[in-house]
C-alpha cells in the first residue's frame, strides 16, 4: 500500500525526446503536473459573464512552454516566454505540441469541451 512519502517522491512525469531538425537538435517533452494542467485548461477558456468561448490564441506555445523540459524534467520556459516561442515555426511547435497532447491525454475535443463545461 502506498503512503504519502511514496506518492510524493514518485517520478510520475514521463518524458519523451523529440527531434526538431530545424532547431538543430532535440527537446524533451513531459507530462504536465496537476497544477500545470489546471493552468493550461484555464488559459483555454475566455469567460464573460455566462458566456464562455475557447481561447485558441497561441495555444501551441502555451502547451509547449508547460511541457518542454531538460533531461531532468525541469521546465525550459515560463509564461513570459509564450509570445517569443509563439513566433517560432508552426511546424516545429506542432511536433512538440503533438507529443505533449499525446503524453497528457489532450485530444482536439478536450479544449472545446472546457468551454462548454
Amino acid at each position: 500500500m502506498l503512503d504519502k512519502k511514496a506518492i510524493l517522491n514518485s517520478d510520475d512525469l514521463p518524458r519523451e525526446e523529440v527531434v526538431i531538425e530545424q532547431w538543430g537538435g532535440s527537446v524533451w517533452v513531459r507530462t504536465l503536473t496537476g497544477t500545470e494542467r489546471d493552468e493550461f485548461e484555464a488559459s483555454c477558456v475566455k469567460s464573460r459573464g455566462k458566456n464562455r468561448s475557447v481561447n485558441m490564441v497561441n495555444i501551441r506555445a502555451r502547451l509547449c512552454v508547460l511541457t518542454m523540459c531538460n533531461d531532468k524534467g525541469e521546465r525550459l520556459f515560463d509564461a513570459r516566454d509564450i509570445d517569443a516561442l509563439g513566433k517560432k515555426s508552426a511546424m516545429c511547435l506542432d511536433l512538440v505540441f503533438s507529443v505533449a497532447q499525446r503524453l497528457n491525454g489532450l485530444g482536439q475535443d478536450d479544449v472545446e469541451d472546457l468551454a462548454k463545461n
